[in-house]
């Protein structure tokens, strides 16, 4: 185990919120693959990387139309 403690995920209703969307979209948009997460047991998380490389992505697109 890494020894940072350092939260390296959050939950999809964390995300959704960040994009000021419900919790019920935020999960919609994960089942879609529009919110990167992975499934751990039961629980559906969002990797911090892959999330801001997603924020990034969607802001140069953006920016570049």
């Amino acid at each position: 185990m890494s020894g940072s403690s350092e939260c390296r995920t959050i939950t999809v209703e964390e995300a959704g919120r960040r994009l000021g969307v419900s919790r019920n979209t935020a999960y919609e948009a994960a089942g879609r693959g529009e919110i990167p997460a992975i499934r751990i047991g039961r629980r559906l998380l969002v990797p911090l990387v892959a999330f801001e490389r997603m924020l990034a992505a969607a802001t140069s697109k953006q920016e570049g139309a």
